[in-house]
C-alpha cells in the first residue's frame, strides 16, 4: 500500500511504514476487490488521507476523532464531520456548529466544509478512512483503525498541549492511546441527534479548548467559517 499512498512527509516519516504492514496490504486488497465487484467507496481516492494533507504532523493543535466517513453520495472528502461546499450539512454537524454558536457566539456557516478548521491546525481525523455507499460502518473492522492508531499514538509521544476531542464511544476508545498529563481530553456523547441531547449540548468543548490553549501561551483556535462564496478548497 506504501508505494501507492501519497501522504503528507511529515506524517510519512512517521507512520508511512504502518502502511507496509500486513493488515494494511490485506485492506488494499479488499478495497480493490470491493471496486472490482461494482462497490461505490467514499471517499474518492485522492480523498482518503486528506486529513493529513491538510494538517502536518508539527501544525496538529485540536484533534476531533469521527468514526467513519459519511456514506452518501458527495459527501465524504476525508476530513471527519465535514462536507464540500454545496453539500446539505448533516445533522450531526449541524449540532456541533449549534454548540459552537451557544458557547463562542459564533453564527452558523452556510455550508458544512470544515477544511479552514483542518487549515488552522485540527486534525479531522475518522478511525475507518472508508466506507462503502449506503452502508455506515462497513469496512469497521478491515485494518483502518490500527492505522489511526499509529497516528494517534504518535502524536500522543512526540507532541505536548494537544487538545482531543473525543465525541462517542467509538472515539473514546482511542482514549486510551492519549496521556492526559501531557494532553487535554475532552469527552461527551457523540453529536447525532441521537445522543446530542445527553450531553454534547452545552460541553463547552471548543470554549475549553481555546482556554487550555490560550492557558500554554498559545492562540485559540479560529472556529470561524467563511462564506461559501469565500472558500477555496
Amino acid at each position: 500500500m506504501n508505494d501507492r499512498v501519497k501522504l503528507e512527509p511529515s506524517w510519512k516519516e512517521r507512520i508511512g511504514d504502518y502502511l507496509d504492514r500486513p493488515e494494511m496490504r490485506a485492506l488494499s486488497a479488499f478495497l480493490r476487490e470491493e471496486k472490482a465487484r461494482g462497490k461505490t467507496i467514499y471517499p474518492p481516492g485522492p480523498d482518503i488521507f486528506n486529513a493529513f494533507a491538510h494538517t502536518p504532523f508539527d501544525k496538529v493543535r485540536v484533534v476531533i476523532l469521527g468514526q467513519d466517513p459519511y456514506h452518501g453520495p458527495g459527501q465524504a472528502h476525508g476530513l471527519s464531520f465535514s462536507v464540500r461546499p454545496g453539500v446539505r450539512v448533516p445533522p450531526s454537524l449541524q449540532n456541533i456548529f449549534k454548540e459552537i454558536e451557544n458557547s463562542l457566539g459564533i453564527p452558523r456557516p452556510d455550508h458544512g466544509c470544515l477544511t479552514p478548521w483542518a487549515d488552522r491546525g485540527v486534525l479531522l481525523l475518522n478511525a475507518v478512512l472508508t466506507v462503502e455507499a449506503g452502508q455506515a460502518g462497513s469496512h469497521q473492522g478491515k485494518g483502518w483503525e490500527g492505522f489511526t492508531d499509529a497516528a494517534i499514538d504518535a502524536l500522543n509521544r512526540e507532541r505536548e498541549g494537544l487538545v482531543f476531542m473525543l465525541w462517542g464511544s467509538h472515539a473514546q476508545k482511542k482514549g486510551q492511546l492519549i496521556d492526559g498529563r501531557r494532553h487535554k481530553i475532552l469527552r461527551s456523547v457523540h453529536p447525532s441527534p441521537l445522543s446530542a441531547h445527553r450531553g454534547f449540548m452545552g460541553c463547552g468543548h471548543f470554549a475549553q479548548a481555546n482556554a487550555y490553549l490560550e492557558s500554554r501561551g498559545e492562540p485559540p483556535i479560529d472556529w470561524s467559517l467563511p462564506p461559501k462564496a469565500e472558500l477555496t478548497v
